[in-house]
């Protein structure tokens, strides 16, 4: 059966509607060591954070991938009462991010060690929750890998291959970007499994296109932050060169800030509905790119898929 695995549980692809790819209802940027359940409180951020999930809801959305990743701040527990509450269908995931959000014992394992960590909690849930992550989040630094992002990729790529979980990267840089490619290649993973996250931080438009030319997803997922028409002309040329099929578009919005009086400062994540995608359809792009945009591409993204 075919599926996308959302803390509620499995649903059918075609139920995960129009979607955010790359956002965040909570972080905790204290570190590893620190980091928490015992640093927040849940009944609070889901107060606070719920409002923002209704705005979506009244837009039509229902698909919202949350990609707060192990010892930042995930929380599974938070994001199933928020999608109870919602009705958005919320993935939550497994994985790794980077210093110094890395616990010590991770520099003495390797790939496998690692990956058979991440697919225990696929298949029996995280930690005592019994909720499944719906895809696999890790992150590199920019520039050549060091050892234990290397290791890391290597982890995630053994990942997808024994559970089909798509594996969503941050990275930002092309030559992180590549080299991640290199390594789950050689892992035997399809790039078409690979999201480059903060591909729009990427300066070179050359970089854009030998990366989607390689297959992998280009997700650009900083809509707002900047003037709206920067990420319009990258879109739009991107579509001109015919790679509408592997772009992925977000906001990495939010996000309730633990330790931070009232969770700090919240970006909603409705900007791209009321600003980007009207101005998409200004410049002439159609409703059914759009519709492939934000509802065919998520989909295609996080179904889970058997390696190949």
């Amino acid at each position: 059966m075919v599926t996308i695995q959302t803390v509620l549980g499995p649903i059918a692809p075609e139920e995960f509607g129009l979607a955010l790819v790359h956002e965040h209802i909570m972080c905790d940027f204290i570190g590893a060591a620190q980091t928490g359940p015992h640093r927040w409180d849940r009944a609070e951020i889901v107060q606070t954070m719920l409002p923002y999930l209704q705005a979506l809801r009244q837009r039509g959305v229902t698909g919202f991938v949350d990609c707060t990743p192990m010892y930042l701040g995930r929380d599974p527990r938070v994001l199933a009462d928020l999608s109870a509450r919602s009705g958005l269908h919320i993935l939550t995931n497994t994985g790794l991010y980077k210093e110094p959000y890395l616990p010590s014992e991770v520099f003495g394992l390797g790939p496998q060690e690692l990956a058979t960590r991440w697919v225990r909690e696929f298949q029996e849930g995280i930690e005592d929750t019994g909720i499944r992550p719906g895809f696999v989040k890790i992150a590199v630094n920019p520039g050549p890998l060091v050892p234990i992002q290397q290791i890391i990729v290597r982890a995630a790529a053994r990942t997808h291959l024994a559970t089909g979980l798509t594996v969503a990267c941050h990275t930002g840089h092309g030559v992180a970007a590549a080299m991640s490619l290199d390594l789950v290649e050689a892992e035997g993973m399809n790039p078409s499994r690979f999201v480059i996250v903060h591909a729009d931080q990427i300066a070179e438009l050359d970089v854009h296109c030998q990366l989607a030319a390689r297959g992998a997803w280009l997700e650009y997922d900083s809509i707002g932050t900047r003037p709206i028409d920067e990420h319009v002309r990258l879109v739009s040329h991107m579509l001109g060169r015919g790679y509408e099929d592997q772009i992925l578009l977000s906001q990495d919005a939010g996000w309730y800030s633990v330790g931070e009086p009232g969770g700090g400062k919240i970006r909603p994540f409705t900007t791209l509905f009321d600003e980007f995608i009207p101005r998409l359809k200004e410049i002439g792009i159609g409703d059914e790119l759009v519709h492939k945009l934000f509802v065919l591409n998520p989909r295609r993204a996080f179904t889970i898929q058997a390696a190949s």
